[in-house]
């Protein structure tokens, strides 16, 4: 019988971030295929001595489909281990489809997206109540075009959080169009680079009118998150709106009121 391949998501950089479940199936596997390019190969010191390893940053995606199932052929748990979640700008149902068309089983296990882990490291929310309850991982038009109706600029003018991929080499795009929405110059922007990469993540906190400046000065021009939101900067604001779940004066199942709520104006 064929064996199962796993596309599990190895996190943001560090190894640590990867899921129980991620490693517990690195160490039983008999081959995986991971993104060298892009993640950090110490995720591979899980997997078992004499486990079959391979780099797929110099294969095609027919490639990657042949060593899968040619390995599924072989050892009973395979897997490919890709950077982030595997279902985020990924090439999960590129790589699944074939698969399942020749009856290969696979599952996915998800993992931690570098958006958590760049507002993590930068020790920035992406919500707050009353300022913003919406997140949107999004990109910039490059090689690959966006779909009607996402451009960056009809996005951003919800003047939510904006997460926004695989666009720091396109960082003068991203302020056009954040200018096209409405943003002031003044606007807050965070660029983290390589998020929870041990010894080589880097912060840059700037505006929309210099962010692009302050990312060539520290010679970023690749694998980092750009980050727009109205939440940035939270911590040192003089007042915040108070969370109702946790307000002494809001009752629900587990706890009663303890105080009256305040009048309303």
């Amino acid at each position: 019988m064929p064996g199962k391949i796993w596309f599990v998501g190895a996190g943001p950089g560090d190894p640590d971030l990867i899921t129980v479940k991620g490693r517990h199936l690195l160490e039983q596997a008999g081959a995986v295929l991971f993104a060298g390019s892009l993640v950090d190969r110490a995720a591979t010191l899980y997997a078992p001595p004499g486990c079959d390893i391979r780099d797929s940053k110099d294969m095609t995606l027919e490639a990657m489909v042949d060593w899968l199932s040619a390995a599924a052929a072989r050892h009973a748990t395979v897997v490919r281990l890709q950077t982030g979640d595997p279902g985020l700008y990924g090439t999960l149902i590129e790589l699944t489809r074939p698969l399942t068309a020749a009856g290969i089983e696979w599952a996915v296990v998800p993992g931690v997206s570098s958006a958590m882990a760049a507002m993590a490291a930068a020790r920035e929310t992406l919500t707050l109540p009353e300022v913003t309850q919406t997140v949107i991982f999004t990109r910039v038009a490059g090689r690959t075009p966006m779909p009607p109706g996402e451009d960056l600029a009809a996005l951003a003018a919800h003047k939510t959080t904006l997460c926004i991929y695989l666009s720091i080499t396109l960082l003068h795009k991203v302020q056009d169009a954040l200018r096209a929405a409405g943003w002031p110059e003044t606007a807050p922007i965070l660029v983290v680079q390589k998020a929870s990469w041990p010894g080589e993540e880097k912060i840059v906190r700037g505006t929309l009118a210099d962010i692009k400046q302050r990312c060539q000065a520290e010679k970023i021009a690749s694998q980092a998150m750009i980050v727009a939101s109205p939440t940035l900067g939270a911590a040192d604001w003089p007042e915040l709106a108070r969370s109702k779940l946790y307000d002494p004066a809001f009752a629900h199942r587990f706890r009663s009121a303890t105080l009256a709520p305040e009048p309303s104006a």
